[in-house]
Formats: C-alpha cells, structure tokens, sequence
C-alpha cells in the first residue's frame, strides 16, 4: 500500500521510530539519518581536500583563497535534503555510497573553474574508511553533546529537584522485599542520581577518535605519490582539526572500540534507569506514590478506575531495547576479519536506533516523574507497623554498653512476630542501659529512624 501522505507514511512506518514515536526522535534525524550522514561524509571530504591544498608539498594544487575555502565549506554547510537526494541519485548508478559523495563534490566543483584543478584530489589517497569513520566520529560527537548528555542532565535535574523536594520525608525500606531500616523518599532518588551523574562523566570523557591513514593503515598511496610528506603527522593535524582524537594504528578501518566504549556506558545508563522505573513502579503498586490523573486518559479497556504507570512501564521497554542493541553494537563493532570486512557498515547504520529508543525512554521517564506525588499517609501507616526496624537501633545501642547477646534477644523478640510500639518500648524499659540513651530510644519511631538521609540528599 503506498504511503500519500504523512500521516500515511507513518501508520505504514516499519518502524515505531518513524512511526508512533517519530515525533520524539527529531533530535537524532540531522544526526544519525541517511541524509546526516552523507552530510558529515561531504565535511570530511571537503575538509581533506582543503587540508591538502594547505600543504606546500602537494604543488599540483595550489593553496585556496578564502573564497575558495568558502564556496567549498558551503557543500557542507548548506547542505540540503535534496543534495542528499542527488547522492543518492548518483548511488544507483555507482552502487557505492562512499563513491557517489565523490562525484557529488566533483559534479558541483565543475561548475567552478577556479576549482577545476582540484577535481581529482577529492577523496585522494582515501579509501572509504577513511571518509567514514570520521563521518561516523562527528555524528557520535554531535548526538553526544547536542542531545545524549543534554536529556541526561534534564533527567538529573528533575530527580534533584524531587530529592530536594522530599529529602526529609520517612519511607520503610524493603531489603529482600521484607522491611527493613528505613530512609527518606529524597535519599532513595539521590542514590539514582549520584549513579547516573558517574556515568555522564564517563560518557563526556569517552574520546572519539579516528584515522585517515588508507586502504590497510599504512599510507601506501599517499607516500608513493608525495613521498616527502609526513603524512601521520598531517593525518593527525586533520583528525584533530576534526575535534577528535588521532588513532595512529589501524587497519583499513578504526577498530570502533571507542563506539564499544561509548555503547557500554549508555547500556548502563539504560540500566539504571531500568531499575529506577522498576522500582517506582512498586513503589506505586505499594501506594507510596499517587499519579496525577489526565483528562481524557484511559487507564484499561475494561475497568475504569486504573491509573496505571504506563510511562515507567513504556520507558522500561524502550531502555531494554536500545540496551539490546548497544549492547550487540560493543560486542561486535571491536572485530574485525583481517584488514577488514563489511559486516560493521550496516551494524553502524543502527547506532541511531538503539539512541532513539533510549530517547523515548527518556522522555517517557520525564513524563512519569511529572505525574507523581507521594501518598504521605500511607508512608505513614507502613512505617506505623514496622516497629521492629528499631530493632537494629536498640540492639546496636546494647552493642555499645556490653549488655548480653544483644543480636539474639532482639531476634527472638521480633523475628517473624508482630511488634507494636507497646512491645518495644516494654523491651527497652527492661534494659539496663543509662538514661539518655533509654530516653532516646523510648522517644524514637519507625519515622524518626532514618539516620542521616535527609543530609545525604540534600547534598546531591
């Protein structure tokens, strides 16, 4: 069926991407689509070529004047969707999409003749490699710093805010789902926080790198044309002037370990926003948390009063499906067949995927944490009737003034029993224990015993 509109485009779309979530994937489209990177494969090769005019060596061509250099950057500067169009119309008939962003530069260069002289040091002593893995480095620079750290610190900030917010407010903790020590709902998001901020230090520090070295690395063509050139140092000067860091030893490809690096690191983001969305979700199973109800909004099919935590539920989903991927993209992008094979040419084609995904689930997260509020009575009540967690407090108290088998009176006071506020303080009344610490304990709840908590996460 084919596809006359928009809208039919995107109820035939192969992909939820492209269809039902293609409006919060937009970030990612200059980027990682087919026309972001034909535009990053005709920076660099532009860039080469001005590079190479640059060097004194290279006599056959001249060095360019600043409009020169200028009407050459604007093919990558202004580049449109219908230059790209023109690549690919040239594709079909080279069959090679490296090779056809040749000829495009070539095609437009004809019409210049101050830049006739140049037309065949587009793409000299290049294999495609060398076009692409640079290519491949500005899209991954650029989707980290336009929109993988930027969504990552807006979630932050909105996980601060929310332990701000309830860093004092008393939770029971479940060790093992059984209840145990409690916190405070603000401490418990400062943990996520203090997670995810590790990682988007490690995601900023992670260095692209690339090469422009050849057909195996070891610049056969450049040194038998201009032998006197230095060509690791120009190739490095180049890489650098890129914005990335110089890999001086490859084959005919960059071993793609820093794409493994940088998968790695945002599989584990995905993870720990994993476990936060499991965790909410029982927190709002429990009652903990209430969600604001929108208008219009449906909870299930069949019974009306479901308000359901499907934002969590939907971000939990995407995360484990840009996990998958990133996490097949770390394990295979590093191997390589010899010099080199073409399997990681269409796994690079998905880097966008396991990102949109993930962004999905980013905004899906934001959504939901926008929607909570803590049920303060029924944090309350749990905490109420959870009176044996003092028990860690009493017995450690013991511990410090050398009365008997602490550990083991506690446990037999309250394991797998009901203890109410009336039993503990029985037991603490019975103790011979000095004065300020039996008032202290007698005067303590379930709520009160929360440690350090809200400092800890009024310090994130």
């Amino acid at each position: 069926m084919p596809a006359n509109s928009p809208q039919d485009a995107a109820l035939l779309a192969l992909s939820p991407l492209d269809g039902r979530y293609a409006g919060k994937v937009d970030a990612l489209r200059p980027v990682f689509s087919e026309y972001g990177l034909i535009h990053a494969r005709v920076r660099v090769e532009v860039e080469w070529l001005v590079a190479l005019a640059a060097e004194p060596a290279i006599t056959e061509l001249p060095p360019f004047d600043d409009a020169q250099v200028a009407t050459l950057q604007a093919l990558w500067r202004d580049f449109s969707t219908a230059d790209a169009a023109r690549v690919k119309e040239i594709e079909r008939t080279t069959n090679h999409d490296v090779k056809a962003v040749e000829y495009f530069i070539k095609e437009r260069l004809k019409g210049e003749a101050s830049l006739a002289q140049a037309l065949e040091f587009v793409h000299f002593a290049c294999t495609s490699e060398d076009i692409n893995n640079l290519a491949y480095a500005l899209m991954l620079s650029r989707a980290r710093q336009e929109v993988l750290l930027p969504r990552l610190s807006t979630l932050i900030e909105t996980l601060r805010q929310l332990a701000h917010a309830h860093a004092a407010l008393p939770m029971l903790s479940r060790t093992h789902g059984q209840s145990a020590s409690p916190t405070t709902v603000g401490k418990e998001i400062a943990n996520v926080i203090a997670r995810l901020e590790r990682q988007g230090e490690q995601l900023a520090a992670v260095s692209i790198s690339g090469k422009i070295n050849g057909a195996v690395g070891n610049y056969n063509a450049h040194v038998a044309s201009y032998p006197n050139v230095d060509w690791p140092r120009f190739a490095q000067r180049f890489v650098e002037s890129l914005g990335e860091e110089f890999n001086p030893y490859t084959t005919q490809i960059e071993p793609h370990d820093y794409i493994a690096e940088i998968c790695d690191v945002n599989k584990r983001i995905g993870t720990i926003a994993i476990d936060l969305c499991r965790d909410i979700w029982g927190y709002i199973a429990l009652g903990y948390f209430r969600q604001s109800v929108v208008a219009g909004e449906v909870g299930s099919s069949t019974m009306p009063h479901k308000v359901n935590p499907i934002d969590f539920e939907n971000a939990e989903g995407n995360f484990g499906i840009a996990n998958a991927l990133l996490e097949h993209f770390a394990a295979k992008l590093p191997i390589s067949r010899w010099q080199r094979d073409l399997t990681d040419s269409t796994v690079l084609r998905a880097l966008g995927t396991a990102f949109g995904h993930a962004l999905i689930g980013f905004d899906a997260l934001q959504r939901g944490l926008g929607k909570l509020s803590p049920n303060q009575e029924r944090l309350a009540a749990d905490l109420d009737a959870a009176w044996e967690v003092l028990a860690e407090a009493v017995q450690t108290v013991m511990r410090r003034h050398g009365l008997p088998n602490p550990y083991e009176q506690l446990k037999a006071l309250t394991r797998g029993q009901g203890i109410t506020e009336q039993s503990m303080r029985r037991f603490i009344e019975s103790l011979d224990l000095p004065a300020d610490d039996k008032r202290r304990l007698l005067a303590m709840t379930p709520a009160d015993y929360t440690g350090l908590a809200e400092t800890l996460a009024r310090r994130i």
